[in-house]
């Protein structure tokens, strides 16, 4: 089995939701959605004795953990991604009685976590502002010609939380120097070259990136204030 994108704990019981619905490999019932692996053999929930426990999807993560915390036992529900190469969580398996208690929980504490999730909420946002300032501010010293409005811009594309975006990256929370002109970089050649055009045209993206190189340095020279004929330095290949 692959390995989980988020691995439940050691002395926890995984249930696989297959892809293709297989047959009990005990009692040969089926096919089954929900297979436990055996003995490197599917069984289905019956004959792995978790036949009374029912299915509570991810989503509410207050409510899993309740869950699994009010249940004597569980499992974690996972499917493979075939795109990523990896499992990945689907929810829980709990007992419906466990379930119930979870819920009441929930419901007796919902508008203070409903607050807390807007006050962690508004100090997320605080903090990506302050980011993406600090963010504007390193390309305009590292591009001084840059104008402010296209760094901003660039700043906040480049730092969307959760977007994996190089901003994002351990280097770009640094303001590495090589980070914040990564970005700087892939604006270019999205916004100022035709790069995109190549690409839709069927243009592979080395080829692509190889025609617009010399377009991307020119506008790296003028928003450094560099001279014409000085080089600005290799360019860094960011996707």
């Amino acid at each position: 089995m692959a390995a989980l994108a988020t691995p439940p704990s050691r002395t926890g019981l995984v249930v696989v939701q297959a892809l293709r619905k297989k047959r009990c490999a005990e009692c040969r019932g089926g096919p089954v959605a929900l297979l436990a692996p055996e003995d490197g053999a599917p069984r289905c929930l019956d004959c792995a004795d978790l036949g009374h426990l029912v299915f509570l999807p991810r989503g509410d993560t207050a409510l899993t953990r309740r869950a699994r915390e009010e249940s004597s036992l569980s499992a974690v529900v996972v499917r493979f991604n075939r795109r990523r190469s990896r499992y990945e969580r689907q929810g829980v398996l709990v007992e419906e009685a466990a379930l119930a208690r979870a819920e009441e929980r929930c419901l007796a504490d919902a508008e203070a976590r409903r607050r807390r999730r807007a006050r962690d909420a508004r100090r997320r946002a605080a903090e990506d502002v302050r980011f993406t300032d600090a963010f504007a501010a390193e390309i305009r010293r590292l591009f001084p010609a840059c104008p402010a409005e296209r760094a901003r811009e660039i700043a906040a594309h480049a730092s969307v939380r959760g977007s994996g975006r190089v901003g994002r990256s351990a280097a770009g929370r640094a303001l590495s120097e090589m980070a914040v002109t990564s970005a700087v970089i892939a604006s270019v050649r999205h916004v100022d070259t035709p790069y995109d055009r190549f690409l839709m045209s069927g243009v592979a993206r080395h080829e692509a990136r190889r025609r617009i190189a010399g377009a991307v340095e020119t506008r790296l020279r003028e928003w450094r204030g560099y001279g014409v004929n000085v080089p600005c330095g290799p360019i860094v290949d960011v996707r």
